[in-house]
């Protein structure tokens, strides 16, 4: 089963990864993809970058970025190939622990419904 493991944080903290979390997170990420667990992750840009589109009874609306009303953002997303649930929450709990006392991170995690796959046959 895939989930998707959606990365929120708070972008207007100003924290920045130091050196020690990039090895924590580098060293936890290689042992996911050699068991085989991660398919892939990547942090997002600021909402500054970024763009809404939105629609409403037929009617579109574009917002740019940033998006002050918005205190929490996801800053990054990993793509999981696990058996279960729970063993991605379990990945997902050292990626957490690796951030130390510093950090305010939450991870969603949510399982991929298929649909593409109906969709295209």
């Amino acid at each position: 089963m895939r989930y998707l493991v959606l990365i929120k944080v708070d972008e207007n903290s100003g924290q920045q990864p130091d050196e020690r979390l990039m090895n924590e997170m580098g060293k936890l990420m290689k042992e996911m993809h050699a068991a085989g667990v991660l398919v892939e992750t990547d942090g997002l840009l600021p909402t500054s970058e970024a763009v809404r589109i939105r629609t409403t009874k037929g009617k579109l609306k574009v917002t740019d970025g940033p998006f002050t009303e918005t205190k929490e953002v996801i800053g990054g997303y990993f793509m999981l190939e696990a058996p279960s649930q729970d063993e991605a929450a379990a990945w997902m709990k050292r990626f957490l622990a690796a951030h130390g006392d510093e950090w305010t991170v939450e991870c969603e995690i949510r399982q991929l419904g298929g649909y593409t796959k109906d969709m295209l046959g």
